[in-house]
């Protein structure tokens, strides 16, 4: 899986960059493993790996997977205070964690008014 191949990278000391850790982050989906993307993230923050909308839309939507719809909007509010843009993709993972997470709807009808 990507995962290994990542932690078999740093066992090479090979250096991984956002792509390697988007396709890492992305391998949780299937699973719900949404703490473990979590620290992914935290990794690539503690080896100054760029974030980018890619790693965080990847990580939306293993929260999206999850239903859990509140990690996914304290992403969306990262995003916004370190500038980083948030795309359609952002968006509709971020609305369907919402509609996953029991229904918060009044909180993806404001999702989709900030995308205007």
């Amino acid at each position: 899986t990507a995962l290994g191949l990542l932690v078999g990278m740093k066992a090479k000391r090979v250096q991984s960059d956002t792509i390697t850790y988007s396709a890492a982050v992305s391998s949780c989906r299937e699973d719900g493993e949404w703490a473990q993307a979590l620290g992914l993230l935290a990794e690539m923050v503690s080896s100054r790996v760029r974030l980018d909308t890619m790693i965080y839309n990847a990580t939306v939507s293993v929260c999206e997977k999850a239903g859990e719809w509140a990690l996914a909007m304290v992403l969306l509010a990262e995003m916004g205070a370190k500038h980083v843009e948030l795309n359609t993709i952002t968006y509709n993972a971020a609305v369907s964690a919402c509609e996953k997470g029991c229904g918060q709807w009044s909180v993806a009808l404001g999702l989709l008014a900030q995308m205007e």
